[in-house]
Formats: structure tokens, C-alpha cells, sequence
């Protein structure tokens, strides 16, 4: 059974994936390179994300935030972080004929984050620390961030932080639960306690 977001994403991208699907053509009208594009036609998720960053940023062809979201949703299906995170950024932003979504960047956040993509981790949880695009829950927020603060990197303080600030918010009882979660999901998905 389809739900309703999904047609909601499908009539909104039907249009669209048309174009994208015949990529090879596109490049030639776009100036976008012949080999990434057929690359990206192909299925290389890699490819996928760099035609869309082409069209966010209006490098080599005209700004279409629309196409860039039609490429990252390619990737993104794939199971592909950065296409992800590319296409939540598109969605919690929003652009020249690109309605802002939050729901949308939640759920793309969410899928990324799920995969341990750390900055996913940490913006979900602000995300369920505000109510944005999720029902607002510190319980949510600490865990997310929690995962986030539990890897060295540029932001691990910053995520540490938030995390505290929240934990003032939860019970005891709720802090313990949360803990245990996090223990769960670090022994399922490990990872280097560092980012690159």
C-alpha cells in the first residue's frame, strides 16, 4: 500500500524524473560533463549527488533546486548518506521554487542518521530538541545527541552541550532508558570513535 507521502513525493518528483532519467540528453543541454551525467544515469549514486550539487548551485547549468532534489532522491533511495543529507539540507532550507520541508528533512535526517552519519545524529536530535519537522521530545533529542557526542570531531563539543542542556530536562527514569538505547545501538553499529 503506498502512503500518503509517498504519493505526495511522487507527484511532486514524476515531473521531474522524467528529465532525470534521460540524463545523457541533459547533459548536452546543460553542460554538465557527458561522462558524470551517463555515470549518474547509470545508477553511480556518487554521480547521482554531484549532477544535484551541479543544479543547487548552478555550476555549469541553470539553478533548478527542483532537479538537484530529483538527483540526491536517486542517491538517497539507494541507501546513499550523502544523497541523504544532501536532499534533507534541500528540504530544511528550501530555495527558488523548492518549498522548505520539514518533515521531509527529518525523515532524510533520520535515514542518514540511522546509518551513523554523526552530523545527521546531531541534527536530528536539535530537530526533535525544537519540534521541527518531528514531535518535539527531549527524551528523542538526548539520544540523538548522545550517538553524536560520542564521536570525536569538529562539533562533538557542540553536540555534548546540547546534549546537556537537554538532559536537564529528562527524568532519571527517562535518562536511564535512553542510555540503555544508546548502549544497544553502539553495540549493533560500530564505528571509529572519530570522524575523518
Amino acid at each position: 500500500m503506498v502512503s500518503r507521502k509517498q504519493v505526495v513525493l511522487m507527484a511532486f518528483f514524476a515531473p521531474i524524473l522524467v528529465v532525470v532519467s534521460t540524463g545523457v540528453g541533459l547533459a548536452q543541454k546543460t553542460g554538465i560533463d557527458a561522462a558524470l551525467m551517463a555515470r549518474a544515469s547509470g545508477g553511480d549514486a556518487t554521480a547521482q549527488v554531484l549532477v544535484g550539487e551541479n543544479f543547487a548551485a548552478g555550476k555549469d547549468v541553470a539553478q533548478d533546486y527542483k532537479l538537484a532534489a530529483a538527483w540526491y532522491l536517486k542517491a538517497a533511495e539507494k541507501g546513499d548518506i550523502s544523497g541523504q543529507v544532501h536532499l534533507a539540507a534541500l528540504f530544511r532550507d528550501g530555495g527558488k521554487g523548492f518549498p522548505r520541508d520539514m518533515v521531509q528533512a527529518a525523515t532524510w535526517y533520520r535515514k542518514a542518521a540511522e546509518q551513523g552519519d554523526v552530523r545527521s545524529q546531531g541534527t536530528l536530535g536539535v530537530l526533535y530538541s525544537m519540534g521541527q519537522g518531528v514531535a518535539r521530545s527531549d527524551v528523542e533529542a538526548y539520544f540523538w545527541l548522545d550517538l553524536a557526542a560520542g564521536v570525536k570531531g569538529p562539533d562533538q563539543e557542540k553536540y555534548a552541550s546540547n546534549r546537556q542542556m537537554i538532559g536537564t530536562h529528562i527524568t532519571a527514569e527517562e535518562l536511564d532508558g535512553v542510555v540503555e538505547r544508546v548502549a544497544a545501538w553502539r553495540a549493533a553499529h560500530p564505528r571509529p570513535n572519530s570522524l575523518p
